[in-house]
């Protein structure tokens, strides 16, 4: 099976802590929003809560 071709996103893969499975399927299945989509905003706040130290 070929991977699929992504346009405007790229392969990431990761693992998450035990104790933040079961509530983070619980937020994407509750508010809608895919798994992929909650990772970005995450990851959005942690680069901008990083800006400044970044910078230097």
């Amino acid at each position: 099976m070929a991977d699929p071709m992504y346009v405007n996103r790229k392969r990431f893969v990761t693992s998450l802590a035990n104790e933040l499975v079961e509530p983070f399927d619980k937020l994407s299945k509750k508010t809608r929003v895919p798994k992929s989509r909650l990772i970005d905003e995450a990851v959005e706040d942690l680069l901008k809560k990083y800006e400044k130290r970044m910078a230097e």
